[in-house]
């Protein structure tokens, strides 16, 4: 796939045009601290930056390097993390500081591989650490930009594969500046995103977010709250407080969140661990 050259270079004025004259302020976008960016861009997977805003800058204040968030007890973490939710990010970012502490001496890698290795770590997050920390000419797609690309290159086209994406969003990177590129071109998605029907609904990853209202996610919140308020519960205790749900799904949330790490269970009193 080839993009005219013209059409590169129409498509990059326009995204600095805007960026120049709307591009947002955000305090993760004020730092060059890699630790800083790390913990904003496992905030930022699925959560709106206004939520976000709210937490960072206490959470970085509560733990302020890789070795005090990894030392740190994990209800802590917890503590600090509620209203962000998907707490299975702020697992994961526990156990990556406590890796990069101790296998990368508290120095965030670079490469493609090591970053994947750490928890909750995808391609796309290796490549927007890539280019918020080490300002490399990475490769990548989120929301926004996969909403940029789609409705300026995929005019009436359903189906749209994110393979596809990619080759633009490498066609079109601007390798002189990829940190500042890719704040401008997201900031140019959000602004799409309030103008236009979305061009998402044409990407064949689309997916409608199930809804909270009686879902597991609303199930393990809630006992991951529970336990951080009662701090340990025997089972019978933790079914009446949420008698509100099915027993069987309450036990199916209290072994799924034990057997990925939030919990502990002696003699049927659960804890966080």
């Amino acid at each position: 796939m080839i993009v005219p050259q013209d059409d590169v270079s129409a498509f990059r004025e326009k995204i600095w045009n805007y960026y120049r004259e709307y591009g947002r302020y955000f305090p993760w976008r004020d730092t060059e601290d890699p630790y800083s960016i790390f913990v904003s861009e496992l905030m930022l997977q699925q959560t709106q930056t206004e939520r976000v805003l709210k937490k960072y800058e206490p959470f970085i204040e509560e733990f302020r390097g890789y070795a005090a968030l990894a030392a740190a007890p994990l209800s802590r973490v917890l503590e600090m993390w509620s209203g962000l939710g998907y707490n299975r990010r702020a697992l994961g970012l526990k156990q990556s500081a406590e890796i990069i502490h101790s296998r990368y001496h508290d120095c965030l890698p670079s490469s493609t591989e090591q970053l994947l290795g750490l928890p909750m770590i995808g391609p796309a997050t290796a490549g927007s650490l890539q280019a918020f920390v080490y300002n490399l000419p990475s490769v990548f797609i989120e929301t926004n930009i996969r909403r940029v690309i789609i409705h300026h290159f995929f005019h009436g086209a359903e189906q749209v594969r994110d393979n596809e994406v990619l080759r633009y969003v490498e066609a079109v990177l601007d390798r002189s500046a990829p940190r500042q590129w890719y704040y401008a071109l997201m900031d140019y998605g959000v602004h799409l995103k309030f103008s236009i029907p979305n061009p998402n609904r044409r990407s064949a990853h689309y997916q409608k977010q199930a809804p909270f209202e009686d879902s597991n996610r609303q199930i393990r919140g809630q006992l991951l709250s529970l336990l951080l308020r009662e701090k340990k519960m025997p089972g019978a205790d933790i079914m009446k407080a949420l008698k509100r749900f099915e027993r069987d799904r309450i036990e199916e949330c209290l072994q799924q969140l034990e057997s990925e790490g939030f919990l502990s269970a002696e003699k049927e009193i659960y804890r966080i661990r």
